[in-house]
């Protein structure tokens, strides 16, 4: 085993050193399947392309087949309405002695689009038993039975824009969506909806890439997606593959990219309609046993050394990159697959003992890299950049470095102690206790060499039980103050103030990506609650008050503003804090040719303040979250001209003296 396929990452952190033996180990297993797979297959893309041919197909010739992973039955056959399910008619037969079964059936016209059908098959036990196809395209809710059916689906939507090239270019900035609740209405909201009023509403903010939650299809509509029961068909409670086409089609156009939010960490333990004993046993796809559950989640795990599972999952990958367009994905749970312990109870302090030995499951681990080692396949052969995020709270070494360096192939980790950060801050502390450094810290602590996506707060903190930031700032008035006709009380002035400065300085110090969570930008003034039991199946907190933006009375419009203002910003680069200035509470850093100026005081402003910049020259007022199109007090001139001089200051070359009014932060540029 040589040094060599780790070389990379030991030059980027010679630390890794000691664990040297686990890091190519690692590489080891993965070249071992990419060439097994190859080996059989022909390439991993072919191995990929399983989808066109598993489950039930329209062939050219007007006939159909279909093809199916089934092991440990007695007989497989297709049912459906198209048969008046006559368990007879259509026989599967047996493909090899791996469990394959597969049947061509005549057409043309002979299993109409959309009609319902299931797999049928008898166990060894003697049972017949009937299931959802694994790989089918498109699954309804029946009012009848209250579970999902199969139905058979084929289109030829025809896309009419590229993907955009480099969408995100120098810094990824996410909305991250549900298509359910992107309506003020309290129903569940479509593909149509979102493409034509959702869509024009992150192009005017500019965000350059969209995160869809709840793609895959769930039978449990509150478990906000993260439930799977049919991992090839797009939720049809939003309407049809055709409509998330045309969305994500639309979105191209507009030069956003869209990324899919994937949940291949684990899967609903439902029966008739997931795949949970899909053929009578507890490990089709799955370890048995109790290996094969997630007690938490109460769901079921994956196996990722089974061929078949292989199979299966990397083609549900393959199968959204050609047939939905989609540019990437963000991998849900990835902590819960790279341990054993999937990070339950389990404290994570960056000792580098906690991410290598026992505890780490490395056949997950190589199921992530086999599956970035398809997307780079695929963006070298069709010459397009899929882009992949890591929901990772544990901080795992080389989790975003490539394949070829020794690391796992991640772009991007979110970096999940920020939102919990301030949730704690606003929680727990008044504002003279706010802790600068504290705050920078948790904004800067991040690996060397490996890229993260910021964020305030995501869908966690919306949901209910949770606060958003715009809650715990102004919860108490937002239903009564937030009009424009009221006066301006001390509650929603900081918090208008404060919801500004905590995007902007988490927008600005942050990693390489910045992510959003629909309808937080403008402090959305309800949490959201799927309709449960619990709320009497009401609609009416799983929806996002998008009119709020629209009423010219509401401060909501602020908010929006300032996010749309911010983000125009270019953040890319090393930042350099000059000045964390506790009693002051002021804040000062420099990135490329941006100074941000933040006075987190509560009650002092202060007039020529002294501060440090690298860059003489002179600097313009970019931006000011004081001004009055974003609910400030117009305490700035625009356009004032600042002159720095040559008196070094706080280790930096030059300075200059501004007036940074209380709860303000203004953005000065060089000019060039």
């Amino acid at each position: 085993m040589s040094k060599e396929l780790i070389k990379g990452v030991l030059d980027l952190d010679p630390w890794l050193e000691p664990f040297s033996h686990q890091l190519i180990t690692r590489q080891v297993r993965f070249q071992e399947w990419y060439d097994k797979l190859t080996h059989a297959e022909g390439s991993l893309i072919d191995f990929t392309n399983s989808y066109k041919t598993y489950g039930l197909h329209l062939l050219p010739n007007g006939d159909y087949k279909i093809v199916e992973y089934i092991p440990d039955v007695l007989a497989v056959s297709l049912v459906g309405d198209f048969n008046d399910w006559n368990k007879d008619a259509h026989p599967l037969q047996k493909a090899n002695d791996f469990g394959l079964w597969q049947l061509t059936i005549p057409g043309p016209n002979t299993i109409p689009v959309d009609s319902r059908y299931k797999i049928a098959m008898k166990t060894n036990a003697g049972e017949w038993i009937y299931r959802l196809d694994p790989w089918v395209h498109r699954a309804t809710y029946s009012k009848e039975t209250t579970q999902y059916e199969g139905r058979f689906w084929h289109d030829d939507y025809k896309f009419k824009n590229a993907r955009p090239k480099n969408a995100a270019g120098n810094e990824i900035k996410i909305y991250e969506a549900h298509i359910g609740i992107s309506t003020p209405e309290p129903k569940v909201g479509s593909y149509k909806n979102f493409t034509e009023n959702i869509l024009p509403i992150i192009k005017d903010l500019g965000y350059n890439t969209i995160q869809l939650m709840a793609i895959m299809e769930h039978a449990y509509y509150a478990s906000f997606g993260y439930q799977v029961t049919s991992f090839f068909a797009a939720s049809s409670r939003f309407g049809t593959p055709d409509e998330l086409k045309e969305l994500i089609d639309t979105a191209h156009g507009m030069g956003i990219q869209v990324l899919l939010d994937v949940v291949h960490s684990h899967s609903s333990k439902n029966v008739d309609d997931g795949l949970n004993m899909f053929n009578g046993t507890d490990h089709y796809l799955f370890h048995g046993g109790g290996r094969g559950l997630h007690d938490l989640w109460d769901s079921r795990l994956f196996n990722y050394t089974n061929y078949e599972t292989l199979r299966f999952l990397l083609s549900n990958l393959k199968y959204y990159i050609d047939v939905f367009q989609f540019d990437g994905f963000r991998f849900d749970g990835v902590t819960s697959m790279l341990y054993k312990h999937h990070g339950l109870s389990y404290g994570f302090s960056g000792n580098y003992n906690e991410y290598f030995g026992d505890g780490v499951d490395d056949e997950a681990l190589v199921y992530l890299m086999l599956a970035h080692k398809l997307m780079d396949d695929v963006s070298q052969t069709e010459n397009i950049t899929l882009t992949s995020i890591a929901e990772d709270v544990s901080g795992m070494p080389t989790l975003c470095r490539p394949i070829s360096e020794g690391g796992i192939g991640f772009d991007y980790r979110l970096s999940m102690a920020i939102p919990d950060m301030w949730i704690k801050v606003l929680k727990h502390l008044s504002d003279e206790q706010w802790d600068l450094g504290n705050i920078v810290h948790t904004l800067c602590n991040r690996r060397y060499g490996e890229k993260v996506v910021v964020y305030c707060e995501s869908h966690d903190q919306a949901l209910v039980g949770d606060k958003t930031i715009a809650f715990w700032l102004m919860d108490a008035e937002m239903y009564t103050n937030m009009s424009t006709l009221t006066e301006l009380t001390p509650v929603i002035d900081r918090g208008l103030a404060l919801h500004k400065m905590i995007r902007l300085i988490t927008y600005g110090l942050g990693g390489e990506g910045y992510l959003n969570f629909e309808g937080n930008e403008f402090g959305h003034p309800e949490w959201l609650d799927f309709p449960r039991v619990g709320n009497g199946e009401s609609y009416h907190y799983s929806r996002r008050q998008f009119n709020l933006i629209k009423d010219d009375l509401l401060r909501y419009k602020f908010l929006y503003a300032f996010d749309r203002a911010m983000l125009k910003l270019d953040v890319t680069g090393p930042e350099y804090v000059s000045l964390k200035h506790e009693g002051d509470k002021v804040l000062v850093f420099e990135k490329g040719d941006l100074l941000f100026i933040f006075n987190f005081n509560s009650s002092q402003s202060f007039v020529d303040y002294k501060i440090g910049v690298e860059h003489a020259g002179k600097y313009k007022l970019v931006l000011d979250s004081d001004a009055a199109e974003f609910g400030g007090h117009q305490r700035l001139d625009d356009l004032q001209v600042y002159f720095t001089s040559d008196e070094a200051w706080n280790h930096r070359k030059n300075s200059m003296q501004v007036y940074i009014p209380t709860r303000t932060a203004i953005v000065l540029q060089l000019s060039k």
